[in-house]
């Protein structure tokens, strides 16, 4: 009974109000009331507009972070950064397929010139080696590997119409065949594949750390264009060449085992210049003693070199005792005393 007497008074209080709207108007207490209920409904607007996520702020920060979820996002498929974007600027296991293209471009690019230090087997297997030592240590470690050709060739242009004259300049030009690549190289691809296999389990290989197989890397090509250097400016200028294993007797440039005192002082000369480049222009090796150890390790290694070849090379039973397979030999012992000296004095 009470509802209904109230629900009548409302009704009719309503009807009054609307009857007479002067009245209303005039009525302070309504004034008060209809603004509060006009901000009400703007505050419910408000509400209802965030409720409803029409802000649009809101709307373009979703619109973004949809925009990532779904990798939408151009920079992840166009990059300025084609060297970052292929791998090729890691250090290491670089992917094979970006190697593959990279080299197959700059060698085919700079054929005219390579065809004048390779044959064209040369040409086939350099491109292979260089591939797997950009896969294994990336640019740093491929370019020491260019540096020792560039360096081996210059010097072997050394004197050579008087060494071609003497019948003892290199065959073929200078040029370098498969057997002259890998004889040169394989020592120092396999420690690049060892330390690029350290580096991927960011720890030793087979008992030994990424920085020590470095080592051995840079010091077989240090050997080798040690070897390299002695044997063309020894044979181009060397004033008085000995047997290493018999010092006072003399013998011809070019003869198996010579040494020369102008050759020896080379061999010091471009064991160091690979060294000093694998240092201190791309820092694969991380100091200055492991540089003064692939320096010594390098000397060492050809002095042996001229050793093997005064008292196997051509000697009878050894037939198989080729040039390639000394450089080889050489190349391992540069590497191994390099190695081996970083452990135990550096403590790599």
């Amino acid at each position: 009974m009470r509802r209904t007497i109230c629900c009548c008074s409302i009704a009719i209080v309503l009807v009054a109000c609307v009857a007479s709207p002067a009245a209303a108007f005039t009525a302070p207490h309504t004034t008060t009331t209809t603004m509060y209920t006009s901000i009400s409904i703007s505050q419910r607007i408000r509400a209802q507009h965030t409720q409803l996520q029409l802000n649009p702020t809101s709307i373009s920060q979703r619109i973004r972070t949809q925009h990532t979820q779904l990798q939408l996002n151009p920079a992840s498929f166009i990059s300025t950064d084609i060297g970052s974007y292929f791998g090729l600027l890691q250090n290491y296991n670089v992917p094979f397929v970006s190697s593959l293209l990279l080299n197959t471009i700059l060698f085919f690019s700079l054929k005219p010139k390579l065809m004048t230090m390779l044959t064209a087997e040369g040409f086939a297997h350099s491109l292979a080696l260089g591939t797997m030592l950009w896969t294994a240590l990336g640019w740093k470690g491929w370019t020491v590997c260019v540096m020792y050709l560039f360096l081996g060739q210059f010097v072997t242009k050394f004197g050579f119409d008087k060494k071609e004259a003497l019948g003892i300049a290199e065959g073929r030009g200078g040029r370098r065949g498969p057997e002259n690549v890998w004889g040169s190289a394989l020592t120092g691809t396999i420690c690049a594949s060892a330390a690029a296999q350290a580096l991927k389990v960011g720890g030793p290989f087979l008992g030994l750390s990424s920085n020590v197989w470095i080592l051995g890397y840079v010091a077989s090509l240090s050997t080798k264009i040690a070897d390299t250097f002695a044997s063309e400016i020894g044979k181009a200028y060397g004033k008085t060449t000995v047997l290493i294993t018999n010092p006072l007797k003399k013998v011809l440039p070019g003869t198996e085992g010579a040494i020369s005192l102008e050759g020896t002082l080379a061999s010091v000369v471009g064991g160091l210049l690979l060294s000093s480049y694998a240092y201190l222009v791309v820092g694969l090796i991380p100091s200055i003693e492991a540089l003064g150890i692939s320096t010594f390790a390098a000397f060492f290694a050809t002095m042996m070199e001229s050793l093997i070849g005064a008292t196997l090379q051509e000697r009878e039973g050894f037939k198989w005792m080729t040039n390639e397979v000394v450089n080889f030999f050489n190349t391992l012992i540069g590497a191994s005393v390099a190695m081996s000296l970083g452990v135990l004095v550096l403590g790599m």
